[in-house]
């Protein structure tokens, strides 16, 4: 059963609190308001890398969390004290931004697929046979040695030949991360708006909730998660470099 936009949210800012060692209430604090905390390896933390020197800022809108190790952390708060929020996400060691869009559940409708085409879906255990399609990398994990992996693939075919892809990975309990790579030449044919809509379906109808994660200068995917009816949830820094300031 799909769960309501308040149940989604409730848990989407549960996981993001662990993850970063914060609470609810920092996510939804007050406009430009920025909280500092320490970066911890709290139980149930999705299994994202870490270095020895860490760092990550995100906002939901309102407030801005940073969270990072100590050093860092008290780089951060020398350059952002007093600052805004697009002042703070245009710091120089802040290198580009991620995007993270969730569904509504009160917009997002099934489509149908393009005409021409033939569709699979395949779990886990099938995916490993794309691993010779390494073209596909937007879409499918193919470094084994990562903590997670692709555990849902759509394809679109044709003449039998994979021509587009989006694959999911669970990050933790109830998040899914998606992506998606369609070969350049079947571009703006519908088809990486059907196959993410498919896959968010299915991640939906498991009671779980789906991520649409993009960089934000990537205006073609942005098109495709508001066609779908995402919305943007939260940003987060893509990179970081704190060359010379540490």
């Amino acid at each position: 059963m799909i769960m309501t936009q308040k149940e989604m949210m409730f848990i989407v800012q549960s996981q993001l609190a662990i993850d970063l060692n914060c609470s609810i209430d920092d996510l939804n604090g007050e406009k430009d308001s920025i909280i500092f905390v320490e970066a911890k390896e709290n139980p149930g933390r999705r299994p994202f890398p870490r270095k020895a020197r860490y760092f990550e800022i995100l906002s939901m809108g309102k407030s801005i969390v940073v969270s990072a190790t100590p050093e860092r952390l008290l780089i951060a708060k020398e350059q952002m004290q007093g600052k805004s929020r697009d002042a703070v996400f245009s710091l120089p060691f802040i290198r580009g931004l991620y995007l993270h869009f969730l569904p509504d559940v009160k917009r997002i409708k099934l489509i149908s697929p393009p005409d021409f085409f033939s569709f699979e879906m395949m779990k886990r255990e099938e995916v490993v046979r794309l691993f010779n399609a390494t073209r596909f990398n937007e879409a499918i994990i193919y470094d084994s040695n990562l903590p997670w992996q692709t555990d849902l693939a759509m394809l679109a075919k044709k003449d039998g030949e994979i021509v587009g892809v989006a694959g999911a990975s669970k990050t933790c309990s109830k998040l899914w991360q998606i992506g998606i790579e369609v070969l350049p030449d079947y571009r703006n044919l519908g088809l990486a708006s059907y196959l993410v809509n498919r896959l968010t379906f299915e991640i939906l109808e498991r009671g779980e909730i789906p991520s649409y994660d993009v960089i934000s200068s990537n205006i073609a995917s942005q098109r495709v998660a508001y066609r779908l009816g995402y919305f943007p949830a939260w940003v987060s820094d893509w990179r970081c470099n704190f060359e010379g300031l540490e």
